[in-house]
């Protein structure tokens, strides 16, 4: 029974686990293109009207619009004539912070990339295991375990095969995304230090203008 098992099941259930694996990427995809796209059109909203706002290719990625974007909030927050705007419009930044918590799909990106590791080691576990319940099925006959495990060493193999080519072929989508994905953790990481910053600043601006008096060491101590 366990023979049959093993030299008959193996092989399908390491092709369904990789097909499953292979949903989980596709899900990782939609929702990093989705938050992507969140992020883009929030910075888009946002940079909407200031001075020095960039004019980008409409054929750009978005990871490189959402870059220029952050860069133009920050020389905005140099510029007199955008200040005002930019302080009417950090609560929109600053409470729209569900999709910039990256934890979640950082989490199940190492997991999904890890797990890739894994189909490898489950396919020589097959090919093992068969082999194994091959030796023992006829006991004390050693010519007949030697007949069972030429007789099911063709299907015993195929586990190995099969975990080896799943694990080639998830390493070729997990490399396809990984730019993706890291750079949307990276964009993440810089709009979170972009609102630090931008409140930073404009607190130190409106405290320099409500006491000139004030020097500069002692403003940034304040906003700190």
């Amino acid at each position: 029974m366990l023979l049959e098992f093993a030299t008959t099941w193996f092989t399908p259930l390491i092709l369904i686990f990789g097909v499953l694996h292979l949903f989980v990427f596709a899900v990782l995809r939609f929702t990093a293109g989705r938050d992507l796209r969140s992020l883009a059109d929030l910075l888009a909203r946002f940079t909407d009207g200031l001075s020095r706002r960039s004019r980008l290719d409409w054929r750009g990625h978005l990871t490189d619009q959402v870059d220029a974007f952050v860069e133009d909030v920050r020389e905005a927050v140099q510029d007199p004539s955008d200040r005002k705007t930019l302080t009417n419009r950090i609560s929109l930044l600053d409470e729209k912070r569900d999709y910039l918590d990256s934890y979640r799909f950082e989490t199940a990106w190492n997991v999904a990339r890890s797990g890739i590791e894994v189909y490898p080691l489950l396919g020589v576990l097959g090919t093992i295991f068969a082999l194994w319940l091959a030796m023992r099925e006829p006991a004390g006959d050693a010519s007949a375990a030697v007949g069972t495990i030429v007789e099911r060493f063709g299907l015993a193999i195929d586990s190995t095969f099969a975990g080896l080519a799943t694990a080639i072929v998830l390493m070729i989508v997990n490399s396809f995304c990984e730019t993706l994905f890291t750079r949307l953790l990276e964009n993440r990481r810089d709009v979170r230090q972009l609102v630090t910053e931008v409140k930073r600043d404009l607190i130190a601006s409106d405290v320099r203008t409500s006491d000139p008096t004030l020097s500069h060491s002692k403003v940034a101590k304040e906003s700190m």
